[in-house]
């Protein structure tokens, strides 16, 4: 399947070079759960695509390792949403137009909570890395490169959500965010979406600047909402294109 092979390649050589990093005695578990966060990182930075597959023992034999942590870690992924198992391997979830929209309901109702409480807990450490990626991100809508903004997007995101003092608020978001992420690939390539995403950042990093709960709670409602409706559009266009 083209692409297929190039990918996996490249996660193959990034668990490697990361494996390496550790003791030579290092644990199964350990294994595991870089293999797992490896993927995990990929999957949310786009890397990995509809179409690839992710095979258990062809990472471990590429790897030097056990099939068993390999395993391990995919089957972890599936468990938190991020894949799912098919007869030719893991690949990303895929999403009817009903599941997806239950998916950006379950958004609405965790990420404003999550947010509020992000901009009243927030250190200042987190607040310069979140200007740091607004600005990066920013930078993107004169350059029109994507990948960059796919990263700045994700240090932002990932960045704010750490600030949430509830894990299991926070694991329940990252969840969510994995299963839409074939999703958010599709519509952040909008240039309207793309503008609209930059804009949400903003406003949502001005409201956790001021420490204003309320406000940082409207602004995620709001962000969401707004890329719910550009995937209902892009829903309808490519319907369209498929009947005509």
């Amino acid at each position: 399947m083209p692409g297929c092979a190039w990918d996996l390649r490249i996660i193959v050589y990034d668990l490697t070079a990361a494996l390496r990093q550790e003791s030579p005695g290092m644990s199964r578990t350990s294994h595991r759960q870089r293999i797992h966060d490896t993927i995990r990182s990929r999957i949310l930075r786009a890397e990995i695509g509809p179409e690839d597959r992710l095979v258990d023992t062809v990472i471990a034999t590429e790897m030097g390792v056990s099939r068993m942590p390999v395993r391990e870690a995919l089957m972890q992924l599936v468990s938190e949403g991020y894949l799912e198992g098919t007869s030719r391997g893991f690949s990303l979830p895929s999403l009817s137009h009903e599941r997806v929209l239950d998916i950006y309901l379950l958004r609405r109702l965790l990420e404003p909570h999550a947010a509020a409480c992000a901009a009243q807990s927030r250190s200042e450490e987190a607040l310069a890395k979140m200007k740091e990626a607004v600005a990066a991100s920013a930078a993107t809508l004169e350059t029109g490169e994507f990948e960059p903004f796919l990263r700045a997007s994700e240090l932002y995101r990932n960045t704010w959500l750490a600030e949430v003092p509830n894990p299991e608020l926070r694991a329940a978001i990252h969840r969510l965010s994995g299963q839409v992420q074939t999703v958010r690939l599709l519509t952040m390539r909008d240039p309207d979406a793309h503008r609209a995403v930059i804009a949400g950042q903003k406003a949502l990093l001005d409201a956790i600047i001021r420490k204003d709960a309320l406000e940082a709670a409207n602004c995620t409602l709001r962000y969401v909402f707004a890329g719910e409706a550009s995937y209902r559009a892009q829903n309808i266009d490519n319907k369209s294109h498929d009947q005509g």
